[in-house]
C-alpha cells in the first residue's frame, strides 16, 4: 500500500465512497466519523494526510483542524466541505489547512489535490537533503524529482523513499526488512510483498527511459542493492 489517509466524515455514504476511491488508487485508509474518533486513530497510527469534513458531531472540523495542526503539524489536511464561501475557505487555509475542496467535488480533482499536498509535504521534509547521483540516475530530494539521462521518472512517494534510501548507501545490500521498516515505519512481519512490488515498479519506470542499464540488483536470498555492474 501507499500513503495512509485518514477520512474524517460523518456521512457514511461519502465516507465509504472516499474509502473505495482511495483504495482503488493504492492508498491505505481509515474512517473516522467524529473528531474524537479521528484523534484516536491518529494516536494509534499517524496518517500522512487527512480528508476532513467541517460539520462533524461533537468536536467540529474547525476545532479538530486546530488541534491536529498544533500537535501533529506534519499531517497534511484537505478540507472537504459543503461550505463554499470565500470567507470559510480563507479562514481554514489561514488556520493551517493545506487545501480546501467544496462538495460535491470531482473525484479526479480530489485525487490530484491529495497527490499535490503529499508531494509538497515530502519536498518540505527534504529541503536540507543534497542531490544524489548513481550512474545517470539523478535524485533531487528537495524537489521530489528523479531523472534518468535528463528525462524525468515519475515515482510515487514510497517508490521515491525506497530509491532514496538505496542511493544514499549505494554499496549496501538492503533486506526487505530494512527497506520496509525504514520506509513504512512499521515492524516487518515477513509476509508483506509490498517491497518486491515497489522495487519492480521502480525498475519498470526506469526501464521505459533506459532499458540498457541495470540500476537495482537483486542479491538472491538477501535483498537489493544499487547495481555496480
Amino acid at each position: 500500500m501507499e500513503d495512509y489517509i485518514l477520512i474524517v466524515e460523518d456521512d457514511s455514504d461519502i465516507s465509504h465512497m472516499l474509502k473505495d476511491l482511495l483504495g482503488q488508487n493504492g492508498y491505505e485508509t481509515a474512517q473516522a466519523f467524529s473528531g474524537t474518533e479521528a484523534l484516536f486513530y491518529i494516536e494509534k497510527k499517524c496518517p500522512q494526510a487527512m480528508i476532513l469534513d467541517l460539520m462533524l458531531p461533537g468536536m467540529s472540523g474547525e476545532e479538530l483542524l486546530a488541534k491536529v495542526k498544533a500537535e501533529y503539524p506534519d499531517i497534511s489536511i484537505i478540507i472537504s466541505s459543503a461550505k463554499d464561501t470565500a470567507k470559510t475557505r480563507i479562514s481554514m487555509l489561514r488556520a493551517g489547512a493545506d487545501d480546501y475542496i467544496t462538495k460535491p467535488f470531482d473525484t479526479e480533482e480530489l485525487l490530484a489535490r491529495l497527490e499535490a499536498v503529499l508531494r509538497r509535504s515530502l519536498a518540505d521534509s527534504r529541503k536540507a537533503k543534497k542531490k544524489l547521483q548513481f550512474k545517470d540516475l539523478v535524485m533531487e530530494p528537495e524537489d521530489f524529482k528523479v531523472t534518468v539521462g535528463g528525462t524525468e521518472v515519475r515515482l510515487t512517494r514510497r517508490e521515491f523513499l525506497i530509491l532514496e534510501l538505496m542511493m544514499e548507501h549505494p554499496g549496501k545490500v538492503f533486506t526487505k526488512s530494512n527497506i520496509y521498516e525504514s520506509v513504512w515505519n512499521e515492524e516487518f512481519l515477513g509476509e508483506d510483498n509490498a517491497v518486491n512490488v515497489h522495487i519492480s515498479n521502480i525498475r519498470q519506470k526506469i526501464a521505459k527511459i533506459n532499458k540498457e542499464e541495470n540500476y537495482i540488483e537483486t542479491v538472491w536470498g538477501i535483498g537489493f542493492k544499487m547495481s555496480q555492474k
